[in-house]
């Protein structure tokens, strides 16, 4: 009777460490997704940023052009 116990306690441990290593990894997943749309907010503001700065170059461009 003491071997099935302590098969039983060892497959709860095992259980118990990957539920542990699971709730890390979604922890992790998320804090990475909060990332990922911070720098994509970056990146769009900065997009935008860079075509208002090149609209009135390429106006003035195509004015020369005329």
């Amino acid at each position: 009777m003491l071997w099935p116990m302590i098969a039983v306690a060892l497959g709860f441990l095992g259980i118990a460490v990957l539920g542990v290593l699971a709730i890390r990894v979604f922890v992790e997943v998320r804090r990475l997704a909060r990332q990922v749309g911070a720098a994509s907010a970056r990146i769009q503001r900065a997009a935008e940023d860079l075509e208002r700065a090149a609209t009135p170059l390429a106006a003035s461009l195509d004015l020369t052009k005329k």
